[in-house]
């Protein structure tokens, strides 16, 4: 079985989180930047500012919350790029 990631990115036009699930988040990263996925298109361009290996999908839900994307909000903004 494949590693997955979740993975966490942050836009440098207005500084939204997008977190997504991937088995390359650096791959993924490339595909956000060039526009490939129309959510995150109009906000390019992104960095990649947390991934961790997962073992489900009940991880990612987790992540996906409200709760953890203000933690990494805030937490970015500790320690901007």
């Amino acid at each position: 079985m494949k590693n997955h990631y979740v993975y966490a990115i942050k836009s440098l036009r207005d500084k939204r989180i997008y977190v997504g699930i991937s088995q390359n988040p650096r791959k993924r990263l490339v595909g956000h930047n060039a526009g490939q996925t129309r959510s995150t298109k109009p906000f390019r361009p992104w960095v990649l500012i947390y991934s961790k290996m997962i073992g489900s999908r009940k991880e990612e839900k987790r992540m996906k919350s409200g709760y953890v994307k203000e933690w990494l909000r805030t937490l970015t903004n500790c320690y901007p790029r």
